[in-house]
């Protein structure tokens, strides 16, 4: 019986530098660079699997103790969505190829989604606050923007599980779908004592945008549960739906699990700790039989959001050592892909995620060094995963495996 193993490992921010279009579209990331910032700050930070696998390579200069790797296959992955978002970054991986979106604030889609849930039966009511409406469904959801993410981009479906379940919001959140072409739409909520607790705290910004403020409310105490909802994303496009017409298991492991569809698959759900996500890679590296595998490292971005350098290199060091075990676990038929999803440089001056391109490093035993140049999409991975299992290519995307096997690998 084959066994063979694709592993993915999301280093979920860890940007090597700006994309090329930053000052035209988000000029607050000029500079931005969250892996050599992260490296100038932290001078006795040693990573050495990720140097192996041509980290500085990438970068194009060395860090000591860290130097240019000979036998590294590498290269980098410019973002083809709009911002830097873990959701679309995660679903360009997988194969998607990402839709412009919508960029307007939710009272500027109120009427529209109000008459579409009347009309599904609903019972909505408008909640003011500074003069500003958001919605409020079943006298227990609240529909408005989300104040946490670039603003205009995504909608929130802040309800109680306990008055009304979880599949109600999700229901809500899929209603509001059908009519905004927004980013993302994301239903949640927690179990509550009052529903009330999620009008007070409604929040405004800059005069124009209205939503919850979610860890005020409540929602992430006890019980919580998400679901993303994105637009223009179609699962059956993507690797894992793919891979598993093929007869293929899917892992997925961490926050990669939460947003990516993999009904037919396994999924390790809500998981934070990177101790425990990689042991859980690890795990099923060793295992028999072939599988895909796709790992997210969320800490990292924690860190990011948070202006934490030091927090950032301590999860890098979790990560390089988990590295060495799960290498020295792979079979010569195996294949390693690390990459990030964006940026999220804790030295720019703000605490929001940064439009940067990604390294793309890739490993087989026995390969050889090659530069596999600056792919245009993220979801070239995606499309060499599926390469690889013979399996029906992605929507999005071009395989760089033809590439590696001029590496010897």
């Amino acid at each position: 019986m084959e066994d063979k193993k694709f592993i993915v490992l999301v280093i979920d921010s860890f940007g090597v530098g700006e994309m090329p279009d930053v000052a035209q579209v988000r000029p607050q990331d000029i500079g931005a660079n969250t892996c050599e910032h992260i490296l100038q700050q932290s001078p006795q930070l040693y990573l050495p699997m990720l140097e192996k696998l041509g980290l500085m390579n990438v970068l194009g200069k060395c860090y000591s103790p860290m130097t240019f790797s000979q036998r590294a296959v590498y290269g980098t992955a410019l973002l083809q969505h709009q911002g830097g978002d873990t959701f679309m970054g995660h679903q360009e991986i997988m194969g998607s190829k990402p839709k412009q979106p919508l960029i307007v604030p939710f009272i500027e889609m109120i009427d529209p989604i109000e008459n579409h849930l009347i009309k599904q039966g609903y019972q909505v009511e408008r909640i003011f606050r500074e003069g500003l409406p958001l919605l409020w469904v079943n006298g227990h959801i609240a529909i408005g923007d989300n104040l946490e993410a670039d603003l205009g981009q995504v909608y929130n479906i802040t309800g109680n599980i306990s008055a009304v379940g979880f599949d109600a919001i999700v229901n809500v959140g899929k209603v509001v779908r059908e009519i905004a072409n927004v980013g993302r739409v994301i239903a949640f909520g927690g179990l509550l004592r009052e529903s009330s607790r999620i009008l007070a705290a409604i929040e405004t910004k800059q005069g124009k945008y209205i939503g919850v403020n979610a860890p005020k409310s409540g929602a992430y105490d006890n019980g919580f549960q998400v679901a993303h909802l994105g637009y223009g994303v179609e699962a059956k496009t993507q690797a894992p739906y793919l891979l598993q017409q093929q007869g293929i298991p899917t892992v997925l492991i961490g926050k990669v699990a939460d947003i990516v569809e993999n009904s037919d698959g396994v999924n390790y759900r809500q998981l934070v700790d990177s101790d425990e996500i990689l042991a859980l890679t690890l795990k099923h590296v060793q295992q028999s039989g072939s599988r895909f595998i796709c790992t997210n490292i969320q800490e990292t971005d924690l860190a990011g959001h948070a202006q934490n350098v030091a927090r950032y290199a301590d999860r890098l060091q979790v990560v390089d050592r988990w590295l060495e075990k799960i290498m020295a676990a792979m079979k010569p038929q195996d294949y390693l892909v690390v990459l990030a999803d964006h940026g999220n440089d804790p030295t720019i001056g703000h605490s929001r995620h940064t439009r940067e391109k990604v390294p793309l490093l890739v490993y087989r035993q026995q390969q050889q060094g090659y530069y596999l140049g600056e792919r245009s999409t993220l979801s070239d991975v995606g499309a060499s995963v599926c390469d690889f299992f013979a399996a029906q290519t992605t929507e999005n995307g071009t395989s760089f495996l033809i590439d590696c096997m001029k590496s010897g690998g």
